[in-house]
């Protein structure tokens, strides 16, 4: 999304800046926070951005670390876009994706910014023919890239597709489906990425792709209107039924722009933005480019933190599982427990005055619990926020295994981050990460009772090149530079030893060896090795296949990492 089209969206733009994000607010509510209910692993699915990197230091990696990115929408190899008043084209996918990779996140390519304007001006098919037959090339030449895990085909066809020139956007889709999987048989294609949600579009649109055998791998659309947070629930119940309907199996979803721009710098708008994609299953999601490139959308000025930077850095600090929240009216919020650390974290907001927030299933935390509350601040774009603001701190009591937190003189454009961990203290830093947090590449999710936190990492089976590797990425943060004992737990049903690669901040390979263990999916065992590692944050990667690496033997499944 480029700021010059806000007006033909019919976009609500306020010039004095930020506006207040949801009707009149009053104070008294609860957000109720039920630890023991899981809803799914941590994966931190708000976390991304369209046009949010370039290269050099925009943005500095050690500013995107924290913020442990999931996914970003960039241009593709060859860029021509002159986004947003820029006087060159900048953020090429191919460019950045070693500095991408290294913050843990994945990446579309959006082809159509190829071309120089937007709305993007059709020149002919033997012309756009050429251009994806250069891009996709030049992506299958990127042998040392892993991260592209889609090719945005288009982008918002719903009003800039040339109809009258390149015929209807239907058989252009699977015109173009069909050129790219000629030349790539392997990256996932995405859309259709309309820039508003209609029912009876979808259904054209997934009617025509299931007909002719181009259905998209990943279903894109775009929640950009304000308080458009408040449709993502009618959208995905709709888009399911619709899928049903026509017999196509589900398809993981991308909301890969977000938020007006009115909104988009609001703090407690992107909470709900992140509460209601937790929720309702979305599979990525991207802040809209709707200014300046490579600023992380916004969430830095001058390379340094804005107060939204704060919002997104308390959901990067979230591990284990999210869990299930209810907002209290427009009190909203979302939360994740990590049963191995004794860890709950909430961020919330879009309330004013005096609210609660209620957590229930703390048994396993003790008696007396330390609940520690910051806040963001509402700084807009344009104005630092060097640290988040102090609220409360204080021990509570445990009653039936929950608490319940008062937090005083809330401000509705505020994020606030809630922290529970055990009276007697929590650990200084993070020893243990679970592989269904990590950065998942070719492989899957599961979930086993005796595994850590309940999740694992299976079938991490491909080893043939670069767009189908399978390997898992564990982004680390520790105290210092030394020797630390990994301890990796793991299980091996195949009956003999299997063998993955191990490789941190670009190093050297080295090999894994995996006994055989009872079963698959069973949890208990573990190896281990030693990886000298710098102090702050390091990149760890466990693989069957990657660049520069011959492939591992056999197969293994991945429970966690721990680190001593």
């Amino acid at each position: 999304m480029l700021r010059r089209k806000a007006a033909s969206l019919s976009l609500l733009l306020v010039a004095a800046g930020l506006v207040v994000p949801s009707p009149a607010l009053a104070a008294g509510n609860t957000l109720t926070v039920n630890a023991g209910t899981v809803v799914r692993p941590v994966t931190h699915v708000a976390a991304g951005g369209l046009y949010a990197a370039d290269t050099g230091s925009k943005p500095p990696l050690e500013r995107m670390y924290p913020l442990r990115l999931n996914h970003l929408t960039q241009p593709p190899p060859g860029v021509q876009q002159l986004g947003n008043g820029a006087t060159t084209p900048c953020c090429d996918g191919l460019q950045v994706a070693g500095k991408v990779t290294s913050a843990g996140a994945q990446q579309f390519l959006r082809l159509p910014d190829i071309y120089p304007n937007f709305p993007y001006r059709w020149v002919s098919w033997a012309d756009w023919e050429s251009k994806v037959r250069t891009m996709i090339n030049a992506r299958v030449a990127a042998t040392g890239t892993t991260n592209i895990d889609g090719y945005e085909l288009w982008n918002e066809p719903d009003w800039t597709w040339d109809t009258a020139r390149a015929g209807s956007f239907l058989d252009g889709w699977t015109r173009t489906h069909r050129l790219i999987r000629s030349l790539d048989a392997v990256t996932p294609i995405v859309g259709p990425s309309h820039a508003v949600y209609n029912h009876q579009w979808m259904v054209d649109f997934l009617t025509n792709a299931r007909n002719t055998g181009t259905l998209p791998d990943v279903i894109v659309w775009h929640e950009l209107d304000n308080d458009s947070y408040l449709n993502v629930q009618a959208h995905v119940a709709d888009y399911r039924a619709v899928e049903q309907s026509l017999g196509i199996s589900p398809r993981p979803i991308s909301i890969n722009e977000y938020a007006s721009p009115s909104q988009v710098d609001i703090p407690s708008v992107a909470v709900h933005y992140m509460a209601v994609f937790e929720r309702h299953g979305i599979r990525s999601a991207e802040r809209a480019y709707w200014y300046e490139a490579g600023t992380l959308n916004g969430l830095l000025h001058d390379n340094q933190p804005t107060s939204s930077y704060w919002t997104y850095k308390w959901y990067g600090d979230m591990s284990g599982n999210i869990v299930q929240t209810v907002p209290g009216s427009w009190l909203e919020g979302v939360a994740s427990y990590d049963r191995t650390r004794n860890f709950v974290n909430v961020v919330f907001g879009g309330d004013s005055g005096n609210n609660t927030v209620r957590v229930t299933g703390l048994g396993a935390l003790g008696s007396q619990v330390r609940a520690t509350v910051v806040r963001s601040g509402t700084t807009g774009r344009f104005t630092n926020q060097a640290a988040p603001i102090a609220v409360s701190s204080s021990v509570l009591s445990v009653s039936g295994g929950s608490v319940s937190v008062p937090v005083t003189n809330m401000h509705a454009w505020d994020s606030y981050q809630l922290l529970i961990t055990p009276a007697s203290g929590a650990a200084t830093w993070q020893q243990r990460y679970e592989a269904e947090n990590a950065t998942v590449v070719n492989a899957n999710r599961f979930s086993a009772s005796s595994a850590s936190n309940s999740g694992y990492v299976g079938q991490i089976d491909g080893s043939a090149n670069s767009r189908n590797q399978s390997f898992v990425d564990f982004l680390v943060n520790v105290p210092s530079a030394r020797a630390y004992t990994m301890t990796i737990g793991y299980a091996n049903g195949t009956g003999a030893t299997a063998t993955q690669g191990l490789a941190y901040n670009g190093g050297a390979w080295q090999t894994i060896s995996y006994p055989a263990t009872a079963a698959w999916g069973v949890f208990g065992s573990t190896v281990s090795t030693s990886v000298t590692l710098r102090a702050g944050w390091n990149t760890i990667r466990l693989a069957k296949g990657s660049p520069n690496f011959a492939g591992g033997a056999g197969y293994a499944e991945l429970d966690y990492i721990n680190l001593s």
